[in-house]
């Protein structure tokens, strides 16, 4: 198995420690993982702001670059989402079909291809689950609330193997924090009551740190924590995975991001 590794844009410029944490998660996972130096964006911001079209460049490159790997894995399901659901606006070449179907988000590839759940983490907080919108309601990483259907949480299953975590109840679990992409820019004021609104229901139910499967969403909420001096951080879910902590110290693994 070889494993194409896709960093989104925001990971690489402001959060390289959660690439760092998916490549060395994969890797003892025994998995050959290689990354092209040739990605660029998905193209998901140009799409979310209606310029969709403005974006074929992006995805031909993207292809171009993934095209030869059994798998694409990415530790953004948003962005794994845009480029399954949406690179129909280029010519569905074979090349084209093939990345659309392999591309997945990390937790995702680790469940349900690797079929791995105890990775051998330790994390002992007290840890509130964020369950992205583009993860939940369109790669189906769990189940949602509107739906009649059976509780599952591929995010979860992977988070209760870890030693020492306590994952926290919270009053509306799948509701947006409300960053939505660009509606953070232009629907600022509305985004931001979102955000508060999801912190609180964190804070009332005893969180200590926030994870989630995309990172864009942990910076909305870590803003807005960092802004208000709320006690409360944020990881990604890989950085958890990929922890040996085996106490509690003043921050988990002794920095505030």
């Amino acid at each position: 198995m070889k494993v194409g590794l896709f960093i989104p844009c925001y990971i690489n410029q402001l959060y390289p420690q959660v690439g760092k944490a998916t490549l060395e998660l994969l890797e003892k996972l025994k998995v050959e993982v290689v990354y092209p130096s040739g990605q660029t964006c998905c193209g998901q911001p140009m799409a979310n702001s209606g310029f969709e079209n403005e974006s074929e460049g992006a995805c031909i490159n993207f292809v171009n670059n993934f095209k030869d790997f059994d798998y694409i894995v990415t530790p953004s399901g948003s962005c794994a989402y845009h480029v399954k659901k949406h690179y129909n606006i280029i010519q569905q070449t074979d090349e084209v079909v093939k990345v659309r179907k392999n591309v997945y988000e990390l937790c995702d590839f680790i469940v349900n291809v690797l079929k791995v759940k105890q990775l051998g983490a330790s994390f002992p907080y007290k840890v509130g689950v964020h369950k992205s919108c583009h993860g939940l309601r369109g790669l189906r990483l769990g189940s949602s609330s509107e739906l009649v259907t059976a509780p599952y949480s591929y995010i979860e299953a992977l988070l209760k193997e870890v030693k020492g975590i306590e994952l926290m109840t919270l009053d509306r679990s799948d509701e947006c924090c409300g960053f939505g992409g660009t509606f953070a820019v232009t629907e600022d004021v509305v985004s931001a009551k979102m955000g508060k609104d999801k912190i609180q229901d964190h804070l009332r139910n005893g969180v200590e740190v926030i994870t989630a499967t995309d990172v864009s969403c942990l910076m909305h909420l870590e803003g807005l924590i960092t802004r208000n001096k709320q006690p409360l951080q944020v990881r990604h879910i890989a950085e958890i995975l990929n922890s040996t902590i085996e106490s509690k110290v003043a921050h988990p693994k002794g920095q505030k991001h």
